[in-house]
């Protein structure tokens, strides 16, 4: 495996031909903010920004079953066996923001990372909407997502994480893979999944949703949810909260009744504040009683 420090080689050491490699660069240039095309506009006034000062932080490239995948990590300077967290993305990819928030996990002690789950159907950062829904997000398959995860999981290792003690954290997309690779990976201590989807039809690529995991799933997860959040009802948290419950897995779901949908994103209209810090707070506190500190 190698490791790719300089964003710019990061980028072209993924593509496959010098053409692909320049559109990317380019558009990357063009939009010049650093969060995805699909995330438009940003909210500057409420935008959070934490700074690498203490840090070891930037792009590799981790080759999974061939395929380089762009990863974002950052740690405390200077420090090893650090507990691990993944960080999985929404649908827009490990743009800015994402990258922040594995900022904020390193600042509170982790080995954060965050790879890129959407790089074998395409570039989710540059994509806009609809083509994002359509065209790559739609079409990565959950068994593709697991794999990934569990390399990245031994790359961190070699990085010198102490996998011991593995966490797990996303939001929306990023939310509903917690769920799934909390199920799938049983070396995973804990899970904080922000308002992921928990209900849905299956398909080849999406063989079973949260709820299809819920009782018999072993590791403790966290859900953070908003109670107006118009694309995951209520009455899908309940079902979630009553098949945890027949489970053991010592899961909770939390609901913020003034909240909807990305309260967390601090770069969107969405966001709210006092919700945002005390799920952050209550994500820090769950992962270091369930032995991922």
């Amino acid at each position: 495996m190698k490791d790719l420090i300089n964003d710019g080689i990061s980028l072209l050491s993924a593509g496959a031909s010098g053409d692909g490699v320049d559109r990317r660069v380019f558009l990357k240039a063009a939009v010049g903010s650093g969060f995805a095309v699909a995330a438009l506009p940003v909210v500057a006034q409420t935008q959070v920004q934490t700074s690498a000062e203490g840090l070891d932080a930037g792009d590799h490239i981790v080759v999974v079953n061939g395929q380089d995948v762009p990863v974002y990590r950052a740690q405390p300077r200077d420090r090893s066996n650090l507990p691990v967290i993944l960080v999985i993305s929404e649908i827009f990819g490990v743009h800015e923001h994402i990258k922040d928030v594995v900022r904020r996990f390193a600042k509170a002690g982790y080995l954060a990372v965050a790879p890129d789950l959407f790089v074998r159907q395409g570039d989710a950062t540059r994509t806009p909407m609809p083509e994002l829904m359509k065209n790559i997000v739609a079409k990565v398959p959950d068994a593709q997502v697991m794999s990934d995860l569990d390399t990245i999981v031994k790359w961190t290792k070699q990085r010198g994480g102490n996998t011991d003690k593995l966490g797990i954290t996303g939001f929306c997309w990023g939310g509903r893979i917690t769920w799934l690779y909390a199920a799938h990976n049983p070396n995973v201590k804990a899970g904080v999944a922000w308002y992921g989807r928990l209900v849905g039809e299956t398909n080849a690529l999406q063989p079973k949703h949260p709820v299809d995991v819920a009782q018999n799933l072993k590791v403790p997860v966290l859900g953070l949810y908003g109670a107006k959040d118009q694309g995951i009802p209520l009455e899908s948290v309940e079902r979630m909260r009553k098949a945890l419950d027949a489970g053991n897995s010592r899961s909770k779901i939390h609901v913020y009744p003034n909240s909807g949908h990305a309260f967390h994103a601090d770069y969107r209209p969405s966001y709210n504040a006092e919700d945002a810090k005390d799920g952050w707070s209550k994500a820090l506190n769950w992962f270091s009683t369930h032995g991922v500190a």
